[in-house]
């Protein structure tokens, strides 16, 4: 089986004349549809809101489409926090969800009026002695032991560092309450990536007892539960997409049933999600500049592990086409690498592929979250340029290269690198 990429060989052609290979492209039209549908599968709820998780794919251009389209932001640091504000984002619009946070952090969130989702019951004092505790407030929920769906073990939160316990959260609601909130969230993420549409019901039905368990314990108000992300993406061509419409009312039975039935009705539904949001919408653009027959045969690329980090840190799976050789048999056998001085720099190991000619282009699916946003500069690797393929065909950089001036751009202070800059 294959995927089909979003853009075809004459496209890049066209566009690597003006910028040079690698790059990172997304598409602005599933983008768009793909949001749409998220909202109409939760519309039966009159307070849900997507909160985008900037960490997926931190480029303002992207957020700002998700903007236009209703979604808030999910911000997990200081800088992200900072686009957020540039963009126009008001108070409730973030959600700011971080772990081992550092002061400054917490400062910021409360000057923007971000709603602050607690991850540990010991912050409680650690932001009261900051900025003091605001009237809206989430706090995070981690069950422990093993997440199963069915018989099958989804993940392990137990090992997991988010979240709170059980009888911390009560207790963490309970002092909360005692210091002056008085609107609640619950937030949890109990697994990563999860390619089933029974996984936010799953959750949800959890969250939901959750909130009448707090509600009658502590008789706070329960304005909202974030189910975060979680909801994943087919990497291999060969395995079922999730249903968003079938997810989005799988919630809504469990919300009727324990939410609706206890009189709690009226709370709000939150979800934070990155890779479901843009993770097909963008692919990583390279170019086969050598070939080498040793022991195995190579296909060496312009692009490498700074581009996009999964494969080499995760052994993740991303799909490959060669451009303009979509109908040809994939009979041969590759490692295609890039050129870090690593040898988990692989994008694909033993992967079967068409025959690929030196200046063929491959398009690495599904990096439009966790992709560029990953990257780094070991070997001095520069990042490479964001794309965005606009609606109307046309194409619009919105995040340049990086050059070696950036790459030195800390050590502004000296003039060491002046004759080569």
């Amino acid at each position: 089986m294959s995927k089909t990429p979003f853009v075809t060989k004459e496209q890049i052609e066209n566009i690597a004349k003006t910028y040079k290979t690698p790059f990172h492209i997304y598409d602005e039209k599933g983008i768009r549809e793909n949001c749409k549908r998220l909202k109409e599968a939760f519309a039966w709820n009159k307070g849900y809101r997507e909160y985008f998780a900037v960490k997926a794919t931190p480029n303002p251009f992207i957020v700002k489409i998700l903007q236009e389209l209703g979604c808030g932001v999910d911000c997990s640091s200081y800088t992200e926090l900072m686009m957020a504000k540039a963009l126009g984002f008001k108070g409730e619009e973030i959600m700011f969800s971080s772990n081992d946070t550092p002061r400054e952090d917490f400062e910021y969130a409360a000057s923007i009026n971000a709603t602050i989702n607690l991850d540990d019951i010991t912050h409680i004092d650690f932001l009261e002695e900051i900025c003091g505790i605001p009237e809206t407030i989430s706090c995070r929920f981690n069950p422990g032991g093993f997440f199963q769906i069915a018989n099958s073990i989804m993940d392990n939160p137990g090992d997991a560092k988010y979240g709170m316990t059980r009888e911390q959260i009560i207790e963490a609601y309970k002092i909360l309450k005692s210091k002056g909130a008085k609107h609640f969230g619950i937030h949890a993420f109990l697994a990563s990536n999860t390619v089933t549409n029974d996984y936010y019901p799953t959750l949800a039905k959890i969250l939901f007892e959750l909130a009448v368990e707090l509600r009658n314990e502590t008789g706070c108000d329960i304005k909202f539960i974030n189910l975060s992300g979680g909801i994943g993406i087919p990497y291999k061509p060969d395995v079922e997409p999730n249903d968003i419409a079938v997810i989005g009312e799988g919630v809504r039975k469990v919300y009727e049933e324990v939410l609706t039935a206890n009189g709690m009705g009226d709370v709000a539904i939150y979800t934070e999600l990155g890779r479901f949001m843009l993770g097909p919408y963008g692919g990583l653009v390279t170019k086969a500049i050598h070939e080498k027959h040793t022991h195995k045969e190579y296909i060496g690329v312009d692009a490498c592990a700074a581009n996009l980090m999964r494969p080499a840190m995760y052994g993740a799976y991303h799909h490959i086409t060669v451009l303009g050789k979509e109908n040809e048999p994939c009979d041969h056998t590759y490692d295609v690498t890039g050129s870090l001085c690593e040898n988990n720099d692989k994008f694909a190991i033993d992967r079967q592929l068409p025959k690929i000619d030196m200046g063929d282009y491959l398009f690495i699916h599904d990096a439009g979250a966790h992709g560029f946003s990953m990257g780094y500069n070991y070997n001095g690797k520069l990042r490479s340029a964001e794309l965005l393929l606009k609606e109307n065909g046309d194409v619009q950089m919105i995040r340049r290269a990086e050059t070696p001036k950036d790459y030195y751009a800390t050590f502004d202070f000296t003039d060491i690198f002046d004759d080569v800059l």
